[in-house]
């Protein structure tokens, strides 16, 4: 499973268990219902778009890298 599919599941558990539909969590991020459902199918976005969902649900974004 990559990054962004983790992603997506996240978003999704998260939106769920707000009890937000697809709708709700667009017009909290600012972004559209479809670029929600990308996301949440594991399709890429902007990193921009990455940080309004992370913020409307309250989540972190931590990016690591290994050497």
């Amino acid at each position: 499973m990559t990054l962004i599919e983790q992603f997506g599941d996240i978003v999704k558990a998260q939106r769920k268990h707000r009890g937000w539909s697809q709708d709700q969590l667009a017009d909290a991020a600012d972004i559209s219902r479809p670029t929600v459902a990308r996301i949440e199918s594991g399709s890429a976005v902007s990193t921009a778009t990455l940080a309004k969902v992370a913020q409307a649900l309250s989540i972190e974004i931590t990016l690591e890298t290994s050497s």
